[in-house]
């Protein structure tokens, strides 16, 4: 397994706007083999930011890196330079190989 990260520092005061175009991303990326899940990770808050993370696990990094030479991964970055004002600075990527894996199901974990 693969996890692929982004974070994000969006201006305080834009974290709508932020959040209003990761809604409306034509992603694609539920059809792109190898793909596991995605989540949209709001984190802490300082004074001129608001930390986001993106959070992506894949079957392995080959089909991660697949992925970012697709045209799912054009088409879901087409826009990206469209949101003047609401990051400082760029992205910072990180990406890690899952070495261990724990899991409960929804109903093992409310219980």
């Amino acid at each position: 397994m693969f996890i692929a990260m982004n974070r994000f520092q969006v201006t305080r005061g834009r974290e709508a706007d932020f959040e209003t175009v990761w809604r409306g991303r034509n992603s694609q990326i539920a059809a792109v083999p190898g793909f596991v899940e995605f989540n949209l990770l709001r984190g802490p808050e300082t004074e001129t930011y608001t930390l986001y993370a993106s959070h992506t696990v894949w079957a392995n990094r080959a089909a991660f890196e697949a992925w970012t030479k697709s045209e799912a991964f054009r088409i879901a970055h087409a826009g990206a330079g469209q949101t003047k004002g609401i990051y400082l600075g760029h992205p910072v990527f990180e990406g890690f190989e899952a070495l261990a894996d724990t899991r409960v199901t929804p109903a093992e974990a409310a219980a």
